[in-house]
């Protein structure tokens, strides 16, 4: 009896057994999560989660576009390039004015003239050889000289010498600013197709042929001490031309004043064109001096009281041209009619 309770309590264990190990086979296993120490989780805590670096970003802006006057640069010749030695260019002062007391100057009268270069005395302000002191159209050296000679020039607003204007200004009113326009983007759109455009700057060239006519401002004084009528010019300003659209001529502007005085030394060391006689070239201050240029007066104070320019009350251009022509008979006159005989 005793027998079979026994064999009867190890079957009972064998089967209790064997349902175990089947019910464990058919779960799946679940994985545990590793438990951290405090220390790991505290250092995981106060280390700083590492940000995501943004795409880097183009900071630098693209320099501006300035406007630029191409000046010729002045190469000297290593050798005589005459086939005399020309020193006297080099040496040249030109001579001082004649003083005038102011109790002595009985009758003065202020004229602008204006000199337009396609006239045949004029052609000399179109040369456009280069010496040994750069190029000699006249519009070059007025440049070379306020770049190179410190001269000063003076705001075209007003022809006082009033307000000093640096060379970058007289950039821009010759060149003009530079212009931003939208053209297509061939690159990212060869056939036009998705309609892409990008901007370009457009930065003009200076045309030296653009400047075609000079302001002249000056004086005539009569000295009843020599008893005659002297003129000393006091500024030139050279003029831009502005055209329409269709390229036709619209009106002319000036870009500055230089004061006339102070070009005298420089106007002594650069020789005019004579296409006559090349041996005896006169220099640009006695050109200037010796009144060997032509011209039309534009305004005067003859009659004036408005301060007006002929052009603003006169609009037929003739009678413009002999209403100046009638300012320098009257001037003329007036030395004339001091004399009896």
């Amino acid at each position: 009896m005793k027998n079979r309770i026994i064999k009867l309590c190890l079957l009972l264990t064998v089967m209790a057994f064997t349902a175990t190990t089947v019910e464990a086979q058919a779960k799946k296993p679940v994985r545990k999560k590793a438990v951290r120490s405090g220390k790991n989780v505290a250092k995981s805590k106060n280390k700083p989660t590492p940000a995501i670096a943004p795409p880097p970003v183009d900071t630098v802006k693209p320099a501006p576009v300035e406007a630029k006057l191409d000046i010729p640069p002045i190469k000297k010749s290593l050798r005589n390039d005459n086939a005399i030695e020309r020193n006297l260019v080099k040496d040249r002062i030109p001579l001082a004015y004649e003083h005038i007391r102011e109790d002595d100057a009985v009758y003065m009268q202020r004229v602008w003239r204006e000199i337009d270069v396609h006239e045949k005395m004029n052609l000399p302000f179109v040369y456009k050889a280069e010496g040994d002191q750069g190029n000699e159209r006249f519009i070059y050296i007025l440049l070379n000289a306020i770049k190179n000679d410190s001269i000063t020039a003076f705001s075209p607003m007003d022809d006082r010498f009033t307000t000093p204007l640096p060379f970058s200004e007289i950039v821009n009113g010759l060149v003009g600013k530079p212009i931003t326009i939208q053209v297509p983007d061939l690159a990212k759109d060869p056939d036009g197709s998705k309609g892409l455009m990008r901007d370009t700057t457009i930065v003009n060239e200076f045309n030296p042929d653009k400047v075609e006519r000079f302001w002249i401002k000056e004086d005539w004084v009569f000295d009843k001490e020599s008893s005659r009528m002297q003129v000393r010019i006091l500024g030139i300003a050279p003029l831009k031309t502005i055209t329409n659209d269709d390229g036709s001529f619209r009106d002319v502007t000036p870009i500055f004043w230089v004061y006339y005085p102070d070009l005298r030394p420089t106007f002594a060391k650069h020789e005019v064109y004579n296409g006559k006689n090349f041996g005896a070239r006169m220099s640009w201050e006695e050109l200037f001096e010796s009144r060997m240029f032509a011209s039309r007066i534009i305004k005067s104070t003859v009659n004036n009281p408005n301060d007006e320019f002929i052009k603003s009350y006169i609009k037929d251009p003739i009678l413009a041209l002999l209403e100046g022509d009638d300012m320098k008979e009257r001037i003329f006159n007036y030395e004339q009619d001091l004399w009896s005989y």
